[in-house]
């Protein structure tokens, strides 16, 4: 898209470059005054054959000569392109791409998602039902029949800053790193750590060795997916019940019963700086509190009623999505 918006802009310099010898010289060359220079530059680059000023001197014929030859190939290649975005659709995929940009220009505290195999697409749909806005940037560009259509989505190499930049990371949140190559990864993170200091990184890698390189580089959390499918066949036969009970909670059994987590600030102002029992939140929404991360002791698995959720904690809740809604429509505020 960039090389046919720079044929177009060439285009357009020719033209500019054109006019001016087309002026210049015959000013010079024949002593004209601007308004006939122009007047006689025009009639000679549009070749409709109307009237000279005046009769041209002998060097004034011989640059008129090289003028229209020049022109030649000038509007060869100029008819060329202009033809090409009117009958091939290429102004249609400019100013789309240029529409593209400004919605991507205006995004904000969003999730980037880098590469769309596998694990990339799985990243996607998760961010997708959970309601987080994100973008993919991958630079193959045989995947743009792959993204679904109402994802937002950017060509690029994630390597180069000015591909990231394109994509707000100076104002995304988090970036998940989901390509096959650990070099990559690696190089992603350090440029993604040093353009935004504050962004959560989430990399991908196949080996032990990257994950100590991914976690100095800046990487906040480092999965890797062969360990984590190994040990996950593992323990469907060492502890089955367990893993029953994860697939309840994630989602993946297909019941109908997700794990959510809510943010103090979420909270309407009446429930901020309560304890459990004062929230009594399974009674009257069927959800049930299964943690807490406080922002001094980390994780409470199974808090007691007495636990307070006060400023920066999270809770964890595991319910159905109609248990969950209730919980929204009572506890967060609009």
């Amino acid at each position: 898209m960039k090389s046919h918006l720079n044929q177009l802009i060439t285009a357009i310099a020719f033209f500019l470059l054109s006019l001016t010898v087309g002026i210049v010289g015959y000013s010079q060359i024949e002593d004209l005054d601007w308004v006939n220079a122009i007047y006689m530059t025009i009639i000679t680059i549009g070749t409709v054959g109307f009237t000279e000023v005046k009769e041209l001197s002998p060097h004034g014929r011989l640059f008129a000569s090289v003028y229209i030859m020049m022109n030649m190939a000038f509007f060869a290649f100029i008819l060329s392109v202009i033809s090409s975005y009117f009958f091939e659709g290429k102004l249609k995929d400019v100013l789309k791409n240029y529409r593209t940009n400004m919605k991507l220009s205006k995004l904000e505290n969003h999730v980037i998602v880098c590469g769309y195999g596998r694990n990339g697409k799985r990243a996607c749909e998760e961010l997708e039902q959970s309601g987080r806005e994100f973008i993919i940037i991958d630079n193959n560009e045989t995947m743009v029949d792959k993204f679904p259509k109402h994802m937002k989505w950017y060509i690029g190499d994630a390597t180069k800053d000015e591909h990231l930049k394109a994509i707000g990371i100076e104002k995304a949140s988090s970036i998940i790193i989901t390509t096959p190559s650990d070099s990559i990864n690696v190089f992603v993170t350090l440029t993604a750590r040093n353009i935004n200091p504050s962004i959560k990184i989430i990399a991908r890698t196949s080996s032990y060795e990257t994950q100590d390189k991914l976690y100095h580089a800046g990487a906040n959390s480092v999965i890797m997916p062969d360990v984590l499918g190994g040990m996950y066949m593992a323990q469907i036969i060492t502890k089955p019940t367990v893993i029953e009970f994860l697939n309840l909670m994630n989602g993946a059994s297909g019941i109908d019963y997700h794990l959510e987590e809510i943010d103090y600030e979420d909270l309407r102002e009446e429930y901020k700086d309560k304890n459990l029992e004062e929230l009594d939140i399974i009674r009257k929404t069927g959800a049930v509190v299964i943690g807490v991360k406080d922002d001094i002791k980390g994780i409470i698995p199974a808090p007691n009623p007495t636990t307070v959720i006060g400023k920066e904690d999270h809770l964890i809740l595991l319910g159905s999505s109609k248990s969950l809604k209730q919980f929204t429509d009572i506890y967060i505020k609009k």
